[in-house]
């Protein structure tokens, strides 16, 4: 399960643009915690670089925090981040309360093993990812840090659905309506494999061909050479007057 990891904050004690600003020029973001048993938003600011580290980590927004308020700890889900279009830079970051008696929605990464043991993919077969992630409900406090689809067995044209992946106590799909398609075994491009023997055939064609048009060159080369080898070609005998030949 996920392990979760503090954000230190410090409350703001007022919203806007220009509180915003002060906060920024500060190396800080300004950010907002709502929802929950709580009914008012709070506006925090936590530090600029250690949060676009944990952005950069990746699954920022799958993640759950706990967010150190001045001392008082606070279970969140960020919902939304805003960066600035031209620096790139992060500008608000909006977190959703969590009890660790709810289910959120969250999407978590799929893993694939024993690839080894796949018939399928041994004898040339792609797999083919169709879900990167599954989006499922799950307990706030038991997210999964993957899910995992295994191989074995698996012949070309064989598909994984949901239904053959293992899923923790609690966990649901988001979509329940169809046992959808997590990844397929398909076969190698046909195209490609009939492109390379026809290639290697053309190629070892070439030095054929050029050999019999070598061994055809001197046959006619000869009769144009005949008449330069001996000087001016004799003229030919005129006939007499009776139709003899001189």
């Amino acid at each position: 399960m996920s392990q979760m990891t503090v954000i230190s904050a410090t409350a703001r004690p007022s919203s806007g643009k220009g509180a915003a600003r002060a906060v920024r020029r500060q190396g800080k973001v300004p950010a907002v915690v709502y929802g929950g048993d709580e009914k008012d938003a709070q506006p925090i600011a936590i530090d600029a670089n250690e949060t676009f580290k944990l952005i950069q980590r990746g699954r920022f927004l799958s993640s759950i925090f706990e967010i150190d308020i001045d001392g008082k700890r606070t279970r969140a889900i960020p919902r939304d981040v805003q960066l600035d279009p031209v620096r790139d830079t992060l500008v608000h970051i909006d977190f959703q309360r969590i009890g660790a008696d709810n289910r959120v929605r969250i999407k978590i990464p799929m893993r694939f093993i024993n690839e080894a043991l796949s018939p399928g993919l041994k004898r040339g077969g792609v797999l083919n990812i169709v879900r990167r992630e599954v989006e499922v409900w799950a307990p706030a406090d038991r997210i999964p840090d993957h899910f995992e689809a295994n191989l074995e067995g698996l012949e070309i044209g064989r598909s994984i659905h949901i239904s053959a992946v293992k899923l923790p106590e609690g966990v649901t799909p988001v979509i329940r309506d169809r046992d959808f398609t997590v990844a397929t075994i398909a076969g190698a491009v046909r195209g490609e494999e009939e492109a390379a023997p026809a290639a290697v055939a053309a190629e070892a064609a070439a030095p054929a061909a050029a050999g019999e048009a070598k061994a055809a060159a001197p046959a006619g080369d000869a009769k144009a050479a005949a008449p330069a080898a001996g000087g001016k070609a004799p003229a030919a005998a005129k006939p007499d007057a009776k139709g003899g030949k001189k």
